[in-house]
């Protein structure tokens, strides 16, 4: 019977990995439930092959990830995996428990930069603008969607946002993003009309403390599938329809537009809370890709002339 069943020491080091993850590197509560899986797995697959950690070396991590990726895993899985084991390994060299990490020398996979879809501001206009009831509904849905698509937030910034974290004075909202970074968002006199028309219609004795966007039969905060269901309902009740939609699109729309409108790469990473310029520089390939194609089809000497 292998030792790590019962290593109490072993499962107490692994809690504080975690702890460690959360209040110190300030991951979010997906990163942290995904890595708690991923240590699982490795659990799981030495529980019978080793005495303890510190017999792992290099040949074995790799016989692991090849069985991972036989089994059909994605690199990007497998990618977040490895980062995973490199840390928990160099907790445990810190910690004395091993003396050398087996993740030195293992690579992750290769990731494919796939461009970001995003929609034309033309048919984020005909969205916005074909919500124009004055029910509840009506009024929370535009206020939800011009906010979306003028801050650029993402879903679960949004859906955890309170009244009090918003000035419609100044058109500023303060969101906490990844790693429990708050930043400064902006938004506009049509999102600041929205969000007063809705928060007047709402109710009368509202706090700072209440959620911003909630559910109308209950009174609490929207979840990220409300969120994505009141989106698919307004694109499928457009008149001409739209190619289907999800938040994160709203999220690519909003960076995409900026670039194409000339703002500065370095403000557009602070609005999104990009910890590095690399991640905003693909919407830049994202506008390029646009203007080329534009190009292309309007000016005279780049038309094909056919034989």
């Amino acid at each position: 019977m292998s030792k790590l069943k019962n290593d109490s020491r072993l499962s107490l080091a692994i809690d504080e990995f975690l702890t460690q993850l959360e209040f110190q590197m300030r991951l979010s509560n997906h990163t942290l439930r995904a890595y708690a899986g991923d240590l699982v797995h490795l659990l799981d697959f030495f529980q019978q092959r080793i005495e303890k950690w510190s017999d792992i070396d290099s040949l074995d991590i790799r016989t692991f990830l090849a069985a991972q990726r036989k089994d059909g895993m994605s690199k990007t899985t497998l990618a977040r995996r490895i980062s995973c084991y490199r840390k928990f390994f160099q907790f445990l060299v810190d910690r004395s428990m091993i003396k050398h990490n087996p993740m030195d020398g293992v690579s992750a996979p290769r990731l494919e930069k796939k461009l970001p879809q995003y929609y034309y501001q033309e048919e984020m206009n005909e969205l916005l603008d074909s919500i124009h009831g004055d029910t509840l509904a009506d009024l929370r849905d535009r206020a939800l969607l011009e906010f979306l698509y003028a801050t650029g937030v993402r879903v679960s910034e949004c859906m955890n946002l309170n009244i009090g974290h918003i000035s419609l004075n100044e058109g500023l909202a303060l969101v906490r993003g990844k790693g429990r970074k708050e930043r400064y968002v902006l938004f506009g006199s049509q999102t600041v009309s929205a969000l007063k028309k809705y928060l007047q219609k709402r109710s009368e004795n509202l706090t700072s403390s209440d959620p911003l966007f909630v559910n109308l039969r209950d009174g609490t905060r929207l979840t990220d599938r409300s969120i994505r269901r009141i989106l698919k309902k307004r694109v499928e009740q457009m008149k001409y329809g739209m190619k289907p939609l999800s938040p994160h699109k709203i999220r690519h729309s909003f960076a995409t537009h900026l670039l194409d409108g000339g703002a500065d790469l370095r403000v557009v990473q602070e609005l999104l809370g990009h910890e590095s310029l690399s991640s905003t520089q693909i919407y830049t390939h994202t506008s390029r890709e646009r203007l080329s194609k534009v190009y292309q089809e309007t000016h005279p000497r780049a038309l094909s002339k056919g034989e």
